[in-house]
């Protein structure tokens, strides 16, 4: 017997017959004896439905009721797939975030999970029920409904299977793996049977969109055997312990490991995410402390920052023999916290004592991902020599140990993956079917 979390993402349960099929699939790892655990997603497009909703009430709305507003989602499509799962005699019942509960900090709209009760998912499993969680919500203190933020159910799947010690966390969604890159932009690109936690890490924080990044953060902190599925196969198919898609596992298990050489494969993916924005603060005074009044006010607003530029300080005035001098700070924001972060540097204007707040949201960041990194030079020189021969100019760089990065105008997003993607070697001798 094997303990399963199963997570089915929106496309696998948009509508009733979608989540029919994802009842017959529950159903029939109940029947293999397994203790199951289920996290759903809304149905496709229902929370962009409700986002539009709260954005169109007030563009500056309260993050308290937004959650309130946006977890309506999940709470529909788990009360479906528990009607779904008696209806083929299979013991179910749902059980909200607050019913578990799921205990949050109050950064609403990005909360993050302090705890998870388990006793009625024990009770659950102990009268041979599924339990149906709804994915991306959790109460807070003062019993507020939070949510975790978008993909968020990832999270939810992810903490659910650390704290009752699952075997396996199965994502299902609508794609059959992590591959090198979108195939949907170079059909050549190759499914991976095994990707480390920190190449996932990286994939996923520059663009994959196949999980969300705290899922898998959370996944390596806590050990957790991460599998991401294709729900869209027929009731035929193989079980998933034994037709599996990409397995998110610990270094020593990766795909690339052959003979005991983990230094094998240079690069393991090219990503890509056209949801950035770039901020650049002119004339800003060049003396300590002011790059520190820039990002404040940004991280008091729960606004994650990528890359940052600060350009050559230059003298900007001159008062007998004395002078100032200031400096240009460039950095990128995610897209859809570029209106707050515009309010939230304003309101810090006269402490920051910026010239001109310039930005630019028609921006992409590539970025290639490869433990392989660790022990390879030259990863960083074929990116900037493949993309200056194709007149791609670079506007920021950012790395780490496995991963660099380079923001480049949008149009030219697509151009850039195909390239890199052949420069790194990545193609597959046939293309996917």
């Amino acid at each position: 017997m094997a303990r399963i979390v199963m997570k089915f993402g929106g496309t696998s349960m948009a509508g009733i017959e979608r989540i029919r099929s994802v009842a017959a699939r529950v159903k029939r790892e109940v029947a293999a004896g397994n203790q199951v655990a289920v996290v759903v997603s809304a149905m496709a497009g229902e929370t962009d439905r409700l986002v539009g909703f709260c954005r169109e009430a007030s563009p500056l709305y309260d993050a308290r009721e937004y959650d309130v507003v946006v977890s309506a989602g999940e709470q529909i499509t788990s009360g479906l797939l528990a009607i779904a799962l008696q209806a083929i005699d299979v013991p179910a019942r749902s059980l909200l975030g607050w019913q578990l509960p799921i205990r949050t900090d109050t950064a609403f709209a990005k909360a993050r999970i302090d705890t998870i009760d388990t006793a009625a998912l024990e009770a659950s499993f102990a009268a041979g029920a599924v339990a149906v969680i709804p994915g991306f919500q959790g109460v807070a203190a003062g019993e507020r409904i939070t949510t975790l933020g978008r993909g968020g159910s990832d999270t939810s799947a992810v903490a659910v299977a650390a704290a009752i010690r699952a075997d396996r966390c199965d994502i299902y969604t609508d794609v059959d793996g992590v591959y090198t890159t979108d195939p949907r932009i170079v059909p050549r690109a190759r499914k991976l049977a095994k990707v480390t936690y920190e190449e996932m890490l990286e994939l996923a924080s520059v663009g994959a969109k196949v999980l969300q990044t705290r899922s898998v953060g959370l996944a390596m902190k806590e050990k957790v055997r991460v599998q991401v599925l294709s729900s869209f196969t027929d009731e035929a198919a193989p079980m998933a312990d034994t037709l599996p898609g990409t397995m998110i596992v610990g270094e020593e298990e990766a795909a690339f490991k052959e003979n005991g050489d983990v230094e094998r494969q240079l690069i393991t993916g090219i990503a890509h995410d056209k949801n950035e924005a770039k901020i650049t603060l002119t004339r800003v005074p060049d003396q300590p402390g002011t790059v520190a009044s820039i990002f404040e006010p940004l991280a008091a607003a729960n606004i994650n920052v990528d890359m940052i530029i600060q350009n050559i300080a230059h003298q900007s005035a001159s008062n007998g023999a004395s002078s100032t001098s200031a400096t240009d700070v460039t950095f990128t924001v995610p897209a859809a916290d570029l209106a707050r972060s515009i309010e939230a540097l304003n309101q810090a204007r006269e402490a920051i004592g910026f010239g001109e707040l310039i930005h630019d949201t028609r921006v992409a960041k590539i970025s290639v991902v490869g433990v392989g990194m660790r022990s390879h030079a030259g990863v960083a020189s074929t990116m900037f020599t493949t993309l200056g021969a194709r007149g791609i100019n670079i506007q920021a760089i950012s790395t780490s140990e496995i991963k660099v990065s380079v923001l480049i105008h949008e149009d030219e997003t697509e151009l850039a993956v195909r390239v890199l993607h052949t420069a790194y070697g990545l193609d597959a001798e046939t293309a996917q079917g």
